[in-house]
């Protein structure tokens, strides 16, 4: 910053002084004083608004300096609202107090957006060594003949993981991607079975579908949360019975399988979390129902889940928006 453009900063207290000047020496004028005198008074206040001037602007020049090697010694520029120096004058604290509102709220968009990008990353790493699988088992069933019941299984694992990872990506932009139109939910029920009837069949679950009302929202988005409940049908209660009922804008998937703990039922949600019979079986990203979850929260619905050890789970998602058949 040059002198100049701290002079013209300070142009409207230098005129406040220019004009308490003229008025000092309108004052003296009319007091008689001498032409000495008053040319004696008009310097030494013309002296004191230079020496002002020079060490407001030497101090101001000081702390830009302190400033820059600050931000200079930042990795993150963003991080300089947290180490400014407190002020001393009344408006110079509500500016100080804006910066570092505003330094807070970017530290806190960055940390989030870290964490989400660090959870990505995992999620596609654990998601890499899980797509390994299936992989794995089609190149040997190709190698020892070809069982085509077997290749269709394994191909749908790897299509249900595919389609976990493309709606995992698409959680942030899941207003842009949903397609919002009216909807038989009985004829999403019958295809969420049918694109995971190869699991099922192997698994000796039967399932029965029953009810139906129209809803409002992303079939596909549904096909696929329930999609992912089958596939945990699949996966934990082998030779099990598996009911889908639609009725008053809730669509309800229960079972009979081994049920789930109290202390893990709050937590079969979140993000990563495989509870013990997912680590007992291995294989787990424990995103399933993380994802499901999330979805539903996006798109008005509400996912709960109930269960009790030894007599089977209960998952129930209830539409806010819908027109009854």
């Amino acid at each position: 910053m040059s002198f100049g453009e701290y002079v013209r900063s300070q142009g409207v207290t230098l005129c406040f002084l220019g004009i308490g000047g003229l008025l000092l020496a309108v004052f003296l004028l009319f007091g008689g004083a001498e032409i000495a005198l008053l040319a004696a008074a008009e310097g030494c206040f013309l002296l004191v608004v230079l020496c002002w001037l020079a060490g407001s602007f030497c101090a101001a020049c000081r702390q830009l300096r302190q400033l820059q090697q600050l931000k200079q010694g930042l990795e993150d520029a963003y991080l300089l609202g947290e180490l400014l120096p407190p002020p001393t004058g009344a408006v110079q604290r509500q500016y100080y107090r804006v910066m570092r509102a505003v330094s807070r709220s970017a530290i806190d968009r960055v940390q989030a957006a870290q964490r989400e990008k660090e959870d990505y990353c995992q999620y596609v790493e654990s998601w890499v060594h899980e797509m390994k699988t299936p992989l794995t088992a089609c190149s040997l069933i190709l190698a020892n003949g070809g069982d085509r019941d077997k290749l269709r299984r394994e191909l749908r694992r790897a299509d249900n993981l595919t389609e976990s990872i493309l709606y995992y990506a698409r959680l942030r932009s899941a207003d842009r991607d949903r397609v919002v139109r009216p909807f038989s939910v009985a004829a999403v029920m019958g295809e969420a079975v049918k694109s995971q009837m190869e699991l099922l069949i192997a698994a000796g679950i039967s399932v029965t579908v029953q009810g139906d009302f129209t809803a409002h929202g992303d079939d596909k988005q549904l096909t696929f949360v329930l999609g992912q409940l089958l596939v945990n049908c699949a996966k934990y209660c082998p030779g099990g019975k598996v009911a889908l009922t639609a009725a008053a804008g809730t669509v309800t998937v229960r079972d009979n399988g081994p049920g789930i703990a109290d202390y893990e039922l709050r937590r079969v949600t979140e993000r990563g979390f495989t509870g013990r019979a997912g680590r007992a079986l291995g294989g787990s990203t424990g995103m399933g129902l993380y994802i499901a979850d999330q979805l539903c929260r996006q798109s008005d619905m509400q996912l709960t889940v109930s269960s009790r050890l030894g007599e089977g789970t209960s998952v129930r998602i209830t539409y806010s928006n819908l027109t009854k058949l």
